[in-house]
């Protein structure tokens, strides 16, 4: 069986990476090709183009990117038409692989989309767009399956890979100091971890404000220490010259990665909107969240969104349970007090944290597994018909 695929992030990758071994599990003689990132391709992926010419985020930012993005799209469906693969899956990215996926369903070839995109939360006419481009969307999240239903297009709920991945208490204290003495900072203390974001612009925007919440927070708790993992090493020397331009050099710890070890060495985590704030919440780790956009993409933004909440944590609880900040309000007044919140309300944090192992159990269920047959049962379905 061949299966094309396009991841367009990182996060698409590890998506990928768990669908292609969960797929080889039930389907030995499956091979794989498209657009995928190193961890597709240490699986025997073949990629037509780098990953990351994919990568690009909002409204606004795409579009000094557009004719090596319409090349890459022409191509990949050439490739495609010419020799159907038997089921092509969409992995995220829905700009990108909702247009593929159009094409490749009019010429009668099978197509998932893995990662259901947020048309719950804002553009809800996007899902008649969505239905006449896919056969399936794979959904990682509970809250996402009554719209399609609503809309009658198809959708399954297969958990998310993440929470199969993390043990259900987190890895407990060992697991933190182990990722403390894997940091090289000491086992004992009081850590914060500060993630403003993988990319440039999000560093820029975020990087300043956090920094300054952190040094506000230590002129109180002067025990407490900052982790900042960056996502590479252009992200690292950007940091390292914000910290530089603040002044900011005692308590802080820097590095090129190491996200998950961060994440994990932390009591408390200040980070940007997106998948890292599901990570913070299986891993039991209080949080508070920010995001800032560009004037003209938050202002676009703003009059979609149709939810009430950005976070991971608090659409999957259906409440308020993690602190938002977003835009104008992303200050050092709010962000300092709610630290200082999370540092010192103990009963708050306990509720807190067995909420989170509720939603953690919810979401567990074999993502790989459920979404490798899914994928299978849609290629063989139309390929048999």
């Amino acid at each position: 069986m061949r299966i094309g695929m396009i991841a367009g992030e990182a996060s698409g990758d590890t998506l990928g990476e768990g669908l292609i071994r969960a797929i080889r599990r039930l389907c030995p003689e499956a091979t794989f090709e498209g657009i995928g990132g190193p961890k597709m391709l240490a699986e025997g992926f073949t990629s037509f183009a780098p990953m990351e010419r994919l990568s690009v985020m909002g409204f606004v930012e795409p579009l000094a990117r557009l004719p090596e993005l319409l090349r890459i799209k022409k191509n990949l469906e050439t490739r495609f038409l010419a020799s159907p693969p038997d089921v092509f899956v969409g992995i995220d990215s829905p700009a990108f692989n909702l247009r593929v996926e159009q094409v490749l369903h009019d010429a009668n070839i099978p197509t998932v989309h893995y990662v259901s995109p947020s048309v719950w939360a804002y553009d809800q006419k996007r899902i008649h767009k969505i239905a006449k481009a896919t056969d399936l969307v794979l959904a990682l999240f509970p809250f996402e399956t009554p719209f399609y239903d609503q809309h009658k297009v198809p959708v399954r709920f297969v958990g998310h890979p993440l929470a199969d991945a993390i043990p259900m208490d987190g890895g407990g204290v060992d697991e933190q100091h182990l990722a403390r003495a894997a940091l090289g900072v000491a086992e004992i203390g009081r850590y914060l971890a500060l993630m403003p974001g993988s990319r440039r612009n999000e560093i820029a925007r975020l990087g300043p404000v956090f920094i300054e919440t952190a040094q506000r927070v230590r002129a109180q708790n002067p025990e407490l220490q900052f982790l900042i993992p960056c996502a590479n090493h252009e992200r690292f020397v950007q940091v390292t010259e914000l910290l530089e331009q603040a002044g900011a050099w005692e308590g802080f710890h820097v590095f090129d990665g190491k996200s998950h070890q961060a994440m994990r060495a932390a009591d408390i985590v200040l980070l940007a909107s997106g998948t890292a704030t599901l990570e913070a919440m299986l891993l039991k780790r209080p949080m508070l969240v920010a995001y800032s956009l560009s004037p003209l993409t938050y202002a676009l933004a703003s009059r979609m969104l149709k939810v009430p909440y950005v976070s991971l944590p608090n659409l999957l609880a259906g409440e308020r349970l993690v602190a938002e900040f977003l835009q104008y309000d992303v200050t050092v007044e709010n962000l300092s007090a709610e630290i200082e919140r999370l540092l010192h309300d103990t009963q708050a944090h306990d509720a807190l944290l067995a909420r989170f192992s509720q939603i953690h159990e919810q979401i567990r269920c074999a993502a790989d597994t459920q979404a490798a047959k899914a994928v299978l049962e849609v290629g063989g379905m139309r390929a048999g018909a």
